[in-house]
């Protein structure tokens, strides 16, 4: 029997929390095979032969950050290694840990909830004491903004399951010839919490008004599906009060306060992992890209 040899492993990188789906290609292996991340075995979801080649889909294992081997093994009918019968393709897989500082989804909604938050009630709002939201982007200083009133903080996320929006479903992807099967989203909903004070009753009272009228009128919350590519049009979620307004007793230094729940419902905060690719096929049946959330 000729060597084993992998000819190629992609995708070539993946999180450390493992579950990466990945392909491999290679040629002389058994029917039975050993595939090795690193040290640690990965779980093959399909075989086929392809081209005169072998193509595995295996599932990547967790593991430390870094760049590791992949070595597909050959065993016999019990299941033992065939001594000498692997190939190995050096520094085919790199692990990372999820980038925390590129923008996610949850990142934007957010943006886009304080840009509507200036919009329609007031300048003066703020997330927290973060400066990672800052008053004027524009300049490129990043200055924390000094304390004035009247004000509006938004705090939050916090978050739980929304069963009744999610789908406990696995869906099907069209990827060319392919369908890729990818498990269900984790469908939840963010409640945040305004805070608005101010100094004068009167104008208190007016904000009162204003953010009754800002969560009856904005019914849902709206940005584009992809920053980078308006030619996937945008995606809503919905928008709704939570709980009563709870006002405030005056400070010492008569600065009156009140809050009030908000709460996007329906996000997907995980789009779902893949769980296998199914080959071939000529007329899919699932259809269309994944919804980043689900639309009215």
């Amino acid at each position: 029997m000729a060597t084993p040899s992998i000819a190629s492993v992609e995708p070539a990188s993946g999180d450390t929390s493992g579950g990466t789906l990945v392909r491999v290609v290679g040629r002389a292996f058994a029917p039975r095979v050993h595939v090795v991340f690193g040290e640690a075995s990965a779980g093959i979801s399909s075989t086929r032969a392809e081209n005169g080649a072998t193509v595995f889909d295996v599932r990547a294992p967790r593991s430390e950050p870094g760049v590791v081997d992949v070595v597909v093994e050959n065993l016999n009918d019990d299941g033992a290694a065939v001594a000498g019968e692997l190939g190995r393709f050096a520094n085919a897989f790199r692990y990372a840990r999820p980038r925390v500082a590129a923008e996610s989804d949850l990142a934007r909604l957010l943006r886009t909830l304080l840009r509507a938050l200036k919009q329609q009630l007031l300048e003066n709002v703020s997330a927290g004491v973060s400066v990672d939201y800052d008053d004027t982007p524009g300049d490129e200083v990043r200055v924390t903004a000094l304390a004035k009133l009247p004000s509006i903080v938004l705090a939050g996320p916090q978050i739980r399951e929304n069963r009744l929006y999610g789908e406990n479903v696995v869906r099907e992807l069209p990827r060319g010839d392919e369908v890729v099967r990818q498990g269900p989203p984790f469908t939840v909903d963010l409640s945040f919490t305004l805070t608005v004070a101010s100094n004068r009753a009167t104008e208190l009272l007016n904000l009162v008004a204003a953010v009754a009228a800002f969560l009856r009128r904005n019914l849902w919350l709206e940005m584009d599906r992809d920053p980078n590519d308006a030619s996937l049009g945008v995606v809503r979620w919905e928008l709704d009060v939570d709980g009563p307004l709870q006002m405030s007793a005056p400070g010492a230094e008569e600065v009156r306060a009140f809050s009030w729940g908000l709460i996007v419902r329906g996000f997907d905060l995980d789009e779902g992992q893949a769980l296998e690719v199914v080959w071939p096929t000529k007329e899919p049946t699932a259809l269309g890209v994944a919804p980043l959330a689900r639309t009215p």
